[in-house]
């Protein structure tokens, strides 16, 4: 069997990615974002894209990136967030926005990962979430149809990863990845630290049937959204 270790974000991409694919996007804000992998995104200048992802992080960081080099034609994601620039375009309609609950995306992404074609809800109906959605009615309670997500390509962090692919994430980093690292037809996922021989079963949240091509972390600088301190008190 082929080695799923690639040299760099930029290698494991090439060939992969086309104008008008679906990227499904792990990470929630700026945790637990594949970083390299959506710079490396960018940089193939792939255009049309449909992104898939809890939010598109902000303005100049994470998915930031591929709005402002106007990549993406469209967005699956629960809330604008702090990307004034996602705003934006979303208001002057040069962006098209499809908004979704956030445990709606999240059961929608597990669905397509499992081979589950949809599944009713009750979560929306009656808000325009619900319109031109098919309804039921399931023990008196009001349902509608949400369908399964499956991405061309899915992009994942993990903390550690072995030669199989098997991942392991940090804390809360451990967000919307395991799912999108399901529901992807070809996933790549980077990681801090890849071990020699295999993880702890014990450790494995994504097993490595789920993962084709595994890259090492080039930048380890995380960034964050929103830092808040206190002044330290003198001594």
């Amino acid at each position: 069997m082929a080695s799923k270790i690639w040299d760099s974000a930029s290698e494991a991409l090439a060939g992969t990615i086309q104008d008008g694919m679906i990227l499904a996007v792990g990470g929630f804000g700026l945790s637990g974002i594949p970083r390299d992998l959506i710079e490396a995104v960018r940089d193939s200048g792939a255009r049309n894209l449909t992104v898939v992802s809890n939010n598109m992080g902000v303005d100049g960081k994470g998915l930031g990136l591929l709005l402002e080099n106007q990549q993406v034609s469209k967005v699956l994601a629960s809330y604008v967030g702090e990307n004034k620039l996602f705003a934006e375009q979303y208001l002057a309609g040069t962006l098209d926005v499809e908004f979704v609950p956030q445990g709606t995306l999240a059961e929608r992404l597990r669905a397509g990962g499992a081979g589950i074609p949809a599944f009713y809800t009750p979560t929306g109906v009656g808000t325009p979430i619900a319109e031109g959605k098919p309804e039921a009615e399931f023990e008196g309670r009001r349902c509608i149809l949400e369908r399964g997500i499956v991405a061309d390509i899915s992009l994942v962090r993990a903390q550690k990863a072995d030669s199989e692919g098997n991942l392991r994430y940090r804390m809360t980093a451990r967000n919307f990845n395991p799912l999108v690292a399901a529901a992807g037809r070809l996933t790549i996922a980077e990681a801090e630290e890849i071990v020699d021989g295999y993880l702890d079963p014990d450790e494995v949240v994504t097993p490595g049937v789920f993962v084709h091509r595994v890259v090492r972390v080039a930048n380890p600088i995380k960034d964050i959204e929103q830092r808040t301190v206190r002044v330290r008190a003198e001594v």
